[in-house]
């Protein structure tokens, strides 16, 4: 996920794969064109040229909600019927004896203490541990980024103008928020100040480094001659949890925090991996701190860029970056146990032209034995997606000695081929992606649900003439069946469940079987299921793409109105929309409202929104917000 404004950035998501790999448009061209001498007709592929069908009133009543239109309110909209209440904000106390947030006296030490910004991945875990209590439970959420201009009164918006209070504030705003929940008997949540589960971690807390990486040279810096300790975790943006009970937060844009002379770093191996992901000085933390400026610091970038996991039931645990799972800037860590016992991860690689991933664990989840459990993702098999033709795909092992990772190709070890795993999937032929965002397995079929967020940068040369889907703003969503079911498979077929945008507009090109007036989508970005098996859907971006808030929509999967689409929930102006997440009883409907207000021009004084405060002197304030039917039945139902 990035900010609206970051969509244009060439320096976050520009092209730094310049591999001459396939991309995911050129084959998707071929594979329609295969398909329709085949079958005889691309409609049943879900294609662009599919005539949308309407379901009449009777059918969007019986679905449970009525849908909603796109808006640009400066107001949260959600259906008939129901109602939300914001549970946590930015700068509300965390810890106990914390004061209350004033935006004019901001502290590092208030803000390490207080929720932090950019609230974007929610987990919902039970209490107590083990449970399915869908009433009392430990809420997770990921602080991404931060907003300077939204943050700060004093800021003069230039980065000579940071001060260092002002970047430790920035440093202490990013990590995570644990905090402890409850739900009333009105069904009302609210979270517990003082509860000894409430915790924050940020870009400063101590974290360990686990896995084939650990140790290697590479991760060794000035602060850690060992290779094993981290300091603090930046840009956590998706995430899962693991059935063991714990979170796996994702390191995504890590690339923007690090800055200095890039030919200054005397490795040159690690020169052309700083190359390779992106690095670029969005924040402006290196002029005063030695560990992000390369120049000083050279190592301290690859030490970012994992998946983080942590153990929400023991406050006292140290977080753990787990390097069998490749470091690549991480969206969604999505977790499914196997028939036979195998942990798989999907994750996608956030950038423009970047890959989609899975990892399978060598070891067994024992239900019996979660200490255990809390090692099974160092050792494993890392996968890379390449899509092929005629609807099928491969998942290559990324692997020390398998094919090109070899020392002819500057591979040397397992390590090597995991810090710098997007190169070793150059190599191996990866099909380049748009923007691969979230990805999640139904938890009623097994399928996979791949979400391509956009991109922009798609020239007509890259893809076919025929292919509609140069220039793509607006994204679209991939089905995945693994062969056999089985999701340790290393084939798969795939299709193309929706092409994004307006129906209306034949420029876009967009493919639904069906969809409500008003509803359909641009820019795909988090997903999650409810108990019937629906898609649920947020968007990160269509203030950008078509002028409206962002919002989350329900996609039917199965039966006669697949692919049918309906708007459930409508942000705020300049708002992403993160989470989405349900409790156990499918009762509540956790969202994150992320940079509320945020927009080209909008500053400190004048910002689009000033959500959920709406106070003059408040500015807004990125927060998490529980939906609920007012008669407490099942979201959706």
């Amino acid at each position: 996920m990035h900010s609206h404004a970051a969509h244009e950035d060439p320096e976050e998501l520009g092209l730094s794969n310049q591999s001459p790999n396939r991309t995911f448009e050129s084959i998707f061209h071929s594979y329609i064109s295969r398909r329709t001498l085949l079958r005889g007709a691309v409609a049943s592929l879900v294609l662009a040229y599919a005539i949308p069908v309407r379901p009449s009133n009777a059918t969007a009543a019986a679905s449970g909600f009525t849908p909603l239109t796109h808006s640009t309110e400066d107001k949260l909209l959600v259906p008939p019927g129901y109602d939300y209440r914001v549970i946590i904000r930015w700068g509300d106390p965390v810890l106990a004896d914390t004061p209350a947030f004033d935006p004019t006296s901001q502290t590092p030490a208030k803000q390490a203490r207080q929720f932090g910004y950019n609230a974007d991945f929610i987990g919902f875990l039970p209490l107590p541990a083990g449970s399915q209590n869908a009433d009392r439970g430990l809420l997770v959420v990921n602080h991404e980024y931060v907003n300077p201009e939204l943050m700060f009164a004093e800021w003069d918006g230039t980065l000579a103008g940071k001060t260092r209070k002002i970047v430790d504030i920035e440093l202490a705003a990013h990590g995570l928020t644990l905090v402890e929940i409850q739900r009333d008997s009105k069904g009302v949540w609210s979270y517990v100040p003082n509860s000894p589960y409430n915790r924050r971690l940020t870009a400063e807390s101590p974290m360990t480094i686990s896995g084939p990486a650990a140790g290697h040279p590479w991760l060794k810096t000035s602060y850690d001659s060992t290779g094993r300790l981290a300091r603090g975790t930046l840009n956590n943006c998706a995430g899962g949890i693991t059935p063991w009970g714990t979170v796996l937060s994702a390191e995504e844009n890590f690339n923007l925090y690090f800055g200095g002379a890039l030919d200054s770093v005397p490795d040159e191996a690690v020169r052309a991996m700083h190359k390779r992901y992106g690095l670029a000085d969005r924040y402006g933390w290196g002029r005063h701190y030695d560990r992000f400026d390369v120049g000083q610091e050279p190592n301290e970038a690859l030490r970012f860029g994992w998946i983080v996991e942590i153990d929400l039931y023991d406050p006292k645990s140290i977080p753990v970056k787990r390097t069998a799972l490749g470091r690549f800037k991480h969206e969604a860590t999505t977790v499914v146990i196997t028939k036979g016992g195998h942990t798989v991860i999907y994750s996608g690689d956030d950038e423009r032209f970047e890959y989609l991933y899975k990892f399978v664990s060598a070891g067994r989840y024992d239900p019996a034995n979660r200490a255990a459990n809390l090692g099974l993702l160092d050792s494993g098999v890392l996968y890379v997606a390449k899509f092929r033709d005629d609807g099928t795909g491969e998942w290559l092992p990324l692997i020390f000695g398998l094919g090109p990772l070899t020392p002819a190709n500057g591979f040397t070890s397992q390590a090597e081929v995991l810090i710098n795993t997007r190169r070793a999937a150059d190599l191996l032929g990866a099909t380049k992606m748009d923007r691969p965002a979230d990805v999640e397995a139904s938890p009623t079929t097994g399928k996979v649900y791949a979400v391509m967020t956009n991109n922009i940068r798609r020239t007509p040369e890259q893809i076919d003439k025929a292919n509609p889907r140069a220039a793509n703003k607006h994204g679209h969503i991939i089905e995945l069946t693994e062969d056999g079911g089985e999701h340790t498979a290393t084939t798969f077929r795939w299709e193309l469940l929706i092409a994004c945008g307006d129906p209306h507009n034949p420029d876009d090109k967009a493919s639904y079987q069906g969809h409500t007036d008003g509803s359909w989508l641009s820019c795909p970005d988090n997903i999650t299921f409810d108990d019937a098996g629906r898609l649920w859907v947020s968007t990160d971006g269509q203030p950008a793409s078509i002028g409206k808030n962002d919002a989350v929509y329900v996609i039917e999967l199965e039966g006669p109105q697949r692919g049918l689409t309906k708007m459930f929930l409508s942000g705020l102006p300049g708002g992403e929309i993160c989470g989405p997440a349900f409790t156990p009883d499918h009762r509540t409907l956790f969202v994150a409202i992320q940079h509320p207000g945020e927009a080209k021009g909008s500053g400190y004084a004048n910002p689009i929104s000033r959500f959920p405060d709406y106070q003059p002197d408040m500015p807004p304030r990125p927060s998490v917000v529980a939906v609920y039917r007012q008669d407490s039945g099942k979201i959706g139902s």
